[in-house]
């Protein structure tokens, strides 16, 4: 990997398409002045990654591509990979009931299948209305009792598409049901080892980041529920497990891409974890995620080879996704 200091490229100009002079441009076209604190990872193809950061943490510290950081909802799309090994391996079939996995729900989860979870089409109760009922327990167990007190869903689970992250927190039970095994750990020796994703891991507390991660906005501590988000990474870490996804060293790209559809028939620009979009003719699987203090993005291009990691700390704007649409601009 080329060196990065904090502000500049280093290495050797191996993507020409993404020079120092539009990647200024297209931050400050985002509105980001150069001492806000900002990393952007990039790859393509077998080329040496190539990460931009600059400003500081709330600690002082140079914010660098290994700076520890909450992933939020990009979390979703790892743990739609971890159910994804369990479907290959004929673990988990994607049209069993939720019930079979989580007897302790009320019998609403008999309509619910593991696929409807993925795709967010499984008409859980609204994100608020459950965290309205966690009395400060978000946690993976106190979202789950949430569920519980819900005697039945608003509408037929595949009818529409409503992201839910209490949702992913029931998928992210249900690997560990099925693996036999805490869903950490269950990530580490399956995804974070093999790929070489060394500082990434899901963090379940009881403190409320890992040592040495970045902290977000003050009195507003990451959840511990797990699944949704619950993932601590870096960009370093977040371009390899993107370009690790681009050539499918798992053998499960191609499922997590697989859209979803609603049980008519119709087509979701979802997939696992995962939003399909398309951009300048190319396909583009991307997702977002934020919490105080903090807004993260990835894409990825598969027939282009190309990966693009956002981070911004001690952000609570919209911006982040300007900067990604003027650097998808600028790749395609």
């Amino acid at each position: 990997m080329p060196r990065h200091e904090r502000g500049h490229w280093t290495g050797p100009p191996q993507v020409p398409d993404l020079s120092m002079p539009p990647l200024r441009r297209r931050i400050a076209e985002a509105g980001y002045r150069p001492d806000e604190p900002l990393v952007l990872g990039l790859r393509r193809r077998d080329s040496p990654p190539f990460f931009h950061a600059q400003g500081l943490t709330a600690t002082g510290d140079p914010v660098t591509a290994t700076t520890l950081v909450y992933a939020a909802s990009l979390s979703k799309q790892i743990t739609a990979a971890c159910a994804a090994l369990l479907v290959r391996q004929g673990v988990l079939d994607r049209d069993s009931a939720v019930s079979d996995w989580l007897p302790r729900l009320p019998a609403w989860a008999d309509g619910v299948r593991l696929r409807h979870l993925l795709h967010h089409t499984a008409a859980l109760p609204p994100d608020a209305e459950i965290d309205a009922l966690l009395e400060g327990d978000r946690t993976s167990p106190g979202i789950l009792r949430a569920l519980a007190r819900f005697p039945a869903l608003r509408g037929r689970p595949g009818s529409e598409y409503v992201y839910s992250n209490a949702g992913y927190v029931c998928l992210a039970a249900v690997v560990e049901r099925a693996a036999d095994q805490p869903l950490p750990a269950f990530a580490h020796h399956r995804l974070f080892a093999p790929l070489a994703m060394n500082d990434t891991c899901y963090w379940p507390g009881p403190a409320p980041a890992p040592p040495g991660a970045a902290p977000l906005a003050p009195h507003y501590p990451a959840p511990l529920s797990l699944g949704d988000g619950g993932v601590w990474t870096t960009a370093h870490d977040l371009v390899r497990w993107s370009q690790a996804l681009n050539a499918d060293e798992l053998g499960i790209s191609d499922l997590l891409q697989t859209p979803g559809r609603l049980e008519d028939g119709t087509p979701i620009d979802y997939a696992w974890g995962l939003g399909v979009r398309t951009h300048a003719g190319h396909r583009v699987y991307r997702h977002g995620g934020g919490w105080p203090g903090l807004r993260v993005r990835q894409a990825r291009l598969p027939g282009l080879g190309v990966s693009l990691v956002l981070i911004a700390i001690a952000d609570d704007t919209e911006r982040l996704g300007d900067l990604l649409s003027g650097l998808l601009d600028e790749v395609t």
